[in-house]
């Protein structure tokens, strides 16, 4: 038979609600911090749109460039709020194999869309149903200006990144041949 003389009970129960309330502690941290992580992701990021601009001024000026470079325009729209714009941009610009394909064949622009600024003419006037792809899409002009395409960026992804072979496949379509 064992002797319970001695056992504190009290002190048994403090420690096991002690443990849990640390258990419980660690969960609501995690949480907190997965809930975060976005954020502290999309701080970290360079923000590539700019709401104080005038978008169509940009794009015809991008559309007399693209003239005279014989280059097709990727207009990438979404803005600075947006976790998966800022992933796009920030892939674009670290792989190098991408970004010298661009470089070379595109003329690339940031379609601001904010609170601060949604372009809503500009919007209209290129692609007016785009909205419903969700941000990051992307309008594919000539050099004329004339939209060849409005593609969602969901179908480039993989995980929380994308696929390069899909991306380099979907700007690949648009180059302009010289």
């Amino acid at each position: 038979m064992v002797s319970l003389v001695g056992f504190n009970w009290y002190t048994v129960m403090k420690t096991i609600i002690l443990a849990l309330i640390c258990i419980a502690g660690l969960g609501f941290y995690q949480t907190a911090y997965a809930q975060n992580k976005p954020a502290v992701e999309r701080d970290a990021l360079v923000k590539p749109y700019d709401p104080k601009a005038d978008a169509q001024d940009d794009i015809d000026r991008l559309v007399e460039r693209a003239n005279s470079e014989n280059k097709n325009i990727i207009l990438q729209a979404g803005g600075n709020w947006c976790i998966w714009c800022l992933r796009f941009n920030n892939y674009i610009q670290s792989d190098i194999d991408i970004a010298t394909f661009l470089e070379k064949n595109f003329l690339y622009y940031h379609l601001n869309f904010s609170k601060e600024n949604n372009n809503e003419e500009v919007f209209k006037k290129y692609a007016p149903e785009g909205s419903k792809l969700g941000y990051p899409f992307f309008i594919v002009m000539n050099q004329k200006g004339e939209v060849l395409e409005i593609h969602d960026s969901g179908s480039l992804e993989d995980g929380t990144g994308y696929d390069k072979q899909k991306v380099l496949s979907f700007f690949g379509k648009h180059i302009r041949h010289k």
